[in-house]
C-alpha cells in the first residue's frame, strides 16, 4: 500500500490558517463537545516523550503520533483513516499539522475574547508555534499594526505587556513568563506551551484577575494545564470558573470588558481531527 503523504508545504497550500480557525469553529457549533475527547497517551522515552493522540471527531478518522523532546523538539506524523473503510488514507507531516490546528485554535479563542480594537500583538517565544501564532492571530485581527516578539528575559518585557492588547505565550517555559499584575484590564491573554500540570506560562496573579479563563475542555484543562492547576492550588480561581471555548463559540459566556481574559490551550486529538479533515477534504 502507498499513501499519499502531504508535506508541510502542501498542508499550507490546502489550508489557510483562518481556514483552519472556521473549519474548528464549524465542528464547535455543530454540537462537537470536547468533553468526550480521549486525552493524549503518553510514554516516557530516554530523550522526552512519545505521545499518541487518536480521533474520530472530524471527517477522517485520525491517529498523530509525537515525539518531544528531540531535535526539533516536536516530531511526528499524522494517520488519516478512510471513513466508511477504515483503511490508512493519508499520512501528513505532523510538526505542519500541529503548528496549524494549535495556533487557529488560539486564534479561535482570541476571535472571541480580544476587545474591540486590539491593534498590539506581543508574542513570547522565538520558534515555529510563534511565527504560526503571529500569522494566526493576525488572520483573524487584521486590523493588528504593532507585533512584538520576545524571548523570555527581554529587557522591553514588562514595558510590552502593560502596552499590549493581545498576548500569546508559546515557550517552553515552566514558571511565568511576566508579572500577571501588568497585563492591561483589557487585554486578552493566550498560554500554549505546556501541557503538563505542575508547568505554566501565566502566574496566579493573572489567572486571580481574569474575568474569564477559558479552556478546551474542564477535563483536560485539570489533567494536564498547570497555568489552571495551579492557580486553582493557589485559590486564585475556582473550577466553577473555567469556561469551554465551546460555549465562547456558541455564546454561552461573554467576557467582561472590564477584566483581563484568558485562553489556556494544552491542545486535543479532536483539533487535529477536524484540522486533517478540513485539508484533505480540500482536495489540493
Amino acid at each position: 500500500m502507498t499513501l499519499p503523504y502531504l508535506d508541510a508545504a502542501e498542508i499550507q497550500r490546502r489550508l489557510s490558517p483562518v481556514g483552519a480557525v472556521d473549519a474548528l469553529e464549524s465542528a464547535l457549533r455543530a454540537g462537537l463537545d470536547p468533553e468526550q475527547e480521549a486525552l493524549r497517551v503518553g510514554v516516557d522515552v530516554d530523550q522526552g516523550q512519545l505521545l499518541a493522540m487518536p480521533s474520530a471527531a472530524g471527517s477522517y478518522p485520525v491517529v498523530k503520533v509525537l515525539t518531544i523532546g528531540g531535535e526539533p523538539r516536536i516530531q511526528g506524523v499524522c494517520v488519516a483513516f478512510d471513513p466508511r473503510t477504515l483503511q490508512p488514507a493519508a499520512v501528513l507531516d505532523g510538526i505542519a499539522v500541529t503548528n496549524l490546528r494549535t495556533s487557529a485554535v488560539s486564534a479561535l479563542a482570541v476571535r472571541h475574547l480580544a476587545a474591540p480594537g486590539a491593534t498590539r500583538l506581543l508574542v513570547f517565544g522565538k520558534g515555529p508555534q510563534s511565527r504560526a501564532h503571529v500569522e494566526a492571530v493576525r488572520a483573524v485581527l487584521p486590523e493588528i499594526e504593532q507585533v512584538d516578539v520576545l524571548g523570555r528575559d527581554d529587557p522591553h518585557r514588562d514595558e510590552l505587556v502593560r502596552q499590549a492588547d493581545v498576548i500569546c505565550c508559546c515557550t517552553t517555559a515552566r514558571t511565568p513568563l511576566f508579572d500577571g499584575r501588568l497585563v492591561s484590564d483589557h487585554a486578552t491573554v493566550v498560554a500554549m506551551g505546556t501541557h503538563e500540570p505542575d508547568a505554566r506560562e501565566l502566574d496566579e496573579a493573572l489567572m486571580g484577575r481574569a474575568g474569564i479563563v477559558a479552556v478546551e475542555s474542564a477535563s483536560s484543562a485539570l489533567a494536564e494545564a498547570g497555568d489552571v492547576v495551579l492557580a486553582l492550588e493557589a485559590h486564585a480561581i475556582q473550577q466553577g470558573d473555567l469556561v469551554t471555548l465551546s460555549a465562547l463559540v456558541n455564546g454561552e459566556q461573554k467576557p467582561d470588558p472590564a477584566r483581563p481574559r484568558v485562553f489556556k490551550s494544552t491542545g486535543m486529538a479532536w483539533e487535529d481531527a477536524v484540522t486533517v479533515g478540513a485539508i484533505l477534504n480540500a482536495n489540493g
